[in-house]
Parts: C-alpha cells; sequence; structure tokens
C-alpha cells in the first residue's frame, strides 16, 4: 500500500562549512519522519539510509518543509532512485507561489498552531558534535510533527494563514493540491 511520508533532515556541517549550494558535501545526522500508513514517527541517522530508502520506495506522496530545495538535494546521493520523482508537496514552495513569500517554519507553526518549533536548524550541527543524538532526534521529529499537523490543517481547511511582517493581518494561502498531483503521476 502507497503511504505518504512527511519529511526533515538536519546535518552534521551547514553552507558556512561547505560553500553555498554545495550540497553534496553536507552530511546528513538525521532523517525525520512520519509515515502515515503506518501512525509512527522515525528518525534515521546517516548509517541508516537504507532503511528509510525502503520506506521512500513505498511513498505515493512526500511532504516537507523546503524539502526541494534543501532536504532532497542534500539526501539524493544517498539513494539508486531519483527521489524527485516521488510526488511531494512542500509546504514552503506552495506560501511562495501563493502570495509570493517565504516564511519560517517556526512564525507558519506559531500563527497556525499556536506553537513553534523546538530550535533552529543551525542548532542542530552543534547537538551532532556534542554527541547529544537523542535529543538531535527529538528536536527533527518535532519539525516533522509540525509540518505534519500544518500539511493536515491545510488539507481540512483548504489554507493556512501566514504572518506578514509590519503588517497586523495575516495573507490566507490557499491549498488545493489535488490537480497537480493527479497531473505529477500522470507524468
Amino acid at each position: 500500500m502507497k503511504d505518504t511520508i512527511v519529511i526533515d533532515i538536519e546535518t552534521k556541517n551547514t553552507f558556512a562549512d561547505v560553500g553555498r549550494d554545495n550540497f553534496g558535501e553536507l552530511l546528513i545526522s538525521v532523517v525525520g519522519v512520519y509515515s502515515y500508513n503506518k501512525d509512527e514517527y522515525y528518525a534515521y541517522e546517516e548509517h541508516e539510509m537504507d532503511k528509510l530508502a525502503e520506506l521512500l520506495k513505498t511513498a505515493e506522496l512526500m511532504v516537507g518543509f523546503s524539502i526541494t530545495r534543501f532536504d532532497l538535494p542534500v539526501m539524493a546521493k544517498h539513494f539508486d532512485f531519483d527521489l524527485f520523482t516521488i510526488p511531494r508537496i512542500d509546504l514552503l514552495d506552495e506560501i511562495e507561489l501563493s502570495i509570493g513569500k517565504r516564511i519560517s517554519l517556526d512564525l507558519l507553526a506559531k500563527q497556525n498552531l499556536g506553537y513553534g518549533k523546538s530550535g533552529t536548524g543551525l542548532e542542530a550541527p552543534n547537538l551532532y558534535e556534542q554527541g547529544k543524538l537523542d535529543e538531535l532526534k527529538k528536536y527533527c521529529l518535532q519539525d516533522v510533527k509540525v509540518t505534519k499537523e500544518l500539511y493536515d490543517l491545510a488539507k481540512a481547511q483548504g489554507h493556512l494563514m501566514v504572518p506578514q511582517r509590519n503588517e497586523p493581518q495575516p495573507i490566507k494561502s490557499p491549498f488545493d493540491w489535488k490537480e497537480r498531483l493527479l497531473y505529477q503521476r500522470l507524468f
């Protein structure tokens, strides 16, 4: 049975270490996922990419936040199949297409869910370096949970509210993925 997977990654290093847009040099510390079929969260370390590959091969849809520009390019070298062939919904891409602006996951979550992230992605390499893998996995899976809940909310109500800098009222970003996802599956 095909699955919908929510995904987020953390890295051992940053672009400051390897150079801007040098995705091939970024090293994965943790990949967090949620499987709708299994209703479970999983955390995979870099040496467990073969286990993650088996889960991703069952994916009918991948959901994430900035996965098209970051997570998938970093992960690509670990798989013998093209991650970009799996239909995906990237919440950040959808918002940018809808309203022409980008937003942080933290601000989007606070506006729509009433709570934000538990930290920042730039803390992840430090947690890895300090050997705090359990804390790192917890942080990554919290991002997956936030992304999943935003996706579920967007599906249920057909939109997310996007806060605006220097504006009191958020903007409604509509979400209707059915037609686009059908098109992705046809080609």
